[in-house]
C-alpha cells in the first residue's frame, strides 16, 4: 500500500468520514478516494463522502448520511424527538428541515420528509452533533417541542403534548428556553395553556 493511501486511511480513522476537501487540505489528490473504493479500501457512503469499510454503523447512521449530503439541513420533528429520546415516535422517514425556497435534494437513501422553514423557525435551536465523523445539525429538545406544536397538523397534537410532557419531566429544557423559542416562532399562545396545565 502506498504512502498516500496509508495517510488517507489514518485520516478516515480520525474523522470517521472524509471527502475530497479533507484530502486537498493535506495535499493529496481527490482521485484517491474513488480509486481506493474500487480496491475495497474505502466505502462510498454518499456523494463525495467515504469511510473505512469496517467503520461501525450506529443507530443514527441515516442522520450522518443525510448531513453528509445536505450540510445545511437540520433534523427536525419526529426524527429530532427520536434522536433526543423524547416520546414514543419511531419515524419510518427522516424528518428534515431546509430553508424555505432552498433546494431540497432528491436522495435515494435515506427516505426523507422535507419541511421548509424560514427566519427564526429555521435559525433557532440548532445543535451540532458528531455522528460517524459527520457534523449533524439537530434541533434542540425545546425547539423540537415548539416545532411539534407549530406543525401539529402534520405530526398530531397528541405527539406535541407527549413531547412537551416528557421533555419537561426529563428536564430537557427550561421554561425560559421553551417560551423564548415559542415567542420567536409565534406559537407561545398555543403552548402556554398546555404547559400551565402540565405544571399546575
Amino acid at each position: 500500500m502506498e504512502a498516500n493511501e496509508q495517510a488517507i486511511i489514518e485520516l478516515a480513522r480520525q474523522r470517521g468520514a472524509i471527502a475530497a476537501a479533507d484530502l486537498a487540505a493535506v495535499g493529496i489528490a481527490r482521485e484517491y478516494l474513488p480509486r481506493m473504493a474500487r480496491k475495497g479500501l474505502m466505502r462510498r457512503i454518499a456523494r463525495g463522502r467515504y469511510r473505512l469499510p469496517d467503520t461501525e454503523i450506529t443507530e443514527n447512521h441515516d442522520l450522518a448520511l443525510f448531513a453528509a449530503q445536505v450540510p445545511n439541513g437540520v433534523i427536525t420533528l419526529l426524527s429530532a424527538l427520536a434522536f433526543h429520546g423524547i416520546g414514543t415516535q419511531i419515524p419510518h422517514e427522516l424528518w428534515v428541515a431546509v430553508k424555505a425556497r432552498g433546494r431540497a435534494p432528491v436522495l435515494t437513501c435515506p427516505p426523507l420528509r422535507y419541511q421548509y422553514y424560514s427566519g427564526a423557525a429555521y435559525e433557532l435551536g440548532i445543535e451540532q452533533h458528531l455522528i460517524e465523523g459527520v457534523s449533524v445539525k439537530v434541533y434542540s429538545p425545546a425547539k423540537t417541542v415548539v416545532d411539534c406544536f407549530r406543525l401539529r397538523s402534520k405530526v398530531g397534537l397528541d405527539v406535541a403534548l407527549e413531547a412537551l410532557k416528557e421533555g419537561w419531566q426529563a428536564k430537557r429544557f427550561s421554561v425560559d428556553e421553551l417560551m423564548s423559542i415559542a415567542n420567536e416562532c409565534r406559537i407561545a399562545t398555543v403552548i402556554r395553556p398546555h404547559f400551565e396545565m402540565l405544571v399546575a
